[in-house]
């Protein structure tokens, strides 16, 4: 079995932003040469998720929505006692999750119809990483 990994560093403008990463992780695939196995991809910081979805505008502002009024911005979380504002990211986290795996098929992402990977920032402005890990044969 070989692997391969790379890291990628995000700092967004806004404290939410949710990047379309699947190019990144197809480009880690080929370099790894890599035909059959599997790719991790992980995000490193408990503020931010890894998640598989459809590359369109209008589900990407639904699922933004929905985390909000999940866990919204703001309110006095206990977390907030130890003088960070990001209660609700870490909450955000949680309900979408940190990592994937996606099965590689023939040297390919094995995706079903309009899937792709996206990076979801909840408490940006700040450096954090992203672990791609691609293992097979």
């Amino acid at each position: 079995m070989k692997a391969h990994t790379e890291y990628l560093t995000f700092n967004t403008k806004k404290r939410r932003e949710y990047i379309n990463i699947t190019s990144q992780v197809e480009s880690a695939l080929a370099k790894s040469g890599i035909q059959e196995g599997m790719v991790l991809v992980a995000a490193m910081h408990i503020t931010a998720a890894v998640y598989i979805n459809d590359a369109e505008d209008g589900i990407i502002q639904d699922i933004d929505e929905m985390l909000e009024r999940l866990a919204p911005f703001g309110p006095d979380y206990l977390h907030h006692r130890t003088g960070e504002d990001n209660g609700d990211a870490h909450l955000k986290n949680i309900l979408v999750g940190h990592q994937v795996i996606i099965p590689v098929t023939s040297g390919r992402l094995d995706f079903g119809p309009w899937q792709q990977v996206y990076y979801a920032e909840f408490d940006g402005r700040r450096p954090k990483r992203l672990i791609i890990k691609v293992m097979g044969e």
